[in-house]
């Protein structure tokens, strides 16, 4: 592939630290959602539930949608996306959280900066 074709694909990457305040909520509507997804087979639906009802970051997991970050953006088409969820240590006066800092690509320090396909 030339430079010329590979300057049409960017990556974007976000990295956001999330608090959960209403566990309950949170719960809810990863499960609405399970339930209303009618391309999930209906032996991973019994599974994707008892997932979300455990890990609240499993529950997170099935609400964000790369594609509902983009899909209103002109320009663009979204040709892959992968992201995940884990629960995580946050102490916000760490160096490690300043994201404040000039972004300096894959190394710099953010947590959770490897791409992962």
């Amino acid at each position: 592939m030339s430079t010329s074709e590979n300057a049409r694909y960017v990556r974007l990457r976000v990295d956001l630290m999330l608090e959960i305040t209403d566990k309950g909520a949170l719960t809810g509507a990863a499960l609405e959602r399970i339930a209303e997804d009618e391309l999930i087979p209906e032996e991973e639906r019994t599974h994707a539930a008892a997932s979300v009802r455990e890990d609240e970051a499993e529950a997170l997991a099935y609400l964000v949608d790369p594609f509902e970050l983009v899909s209103e953006v002109p320009g663009v088409e979204l040709v892959t996306a992968s992201w995940s969820s884990e629960q995580a240590e946050y102490d916000p006066d760490a160096e490690e959280w300043d994201l404040d800092e000039e972004d300096g690509g894959e190394g710099d320090g953010y947590p959770g900066d490897g791409w992962r396909p």
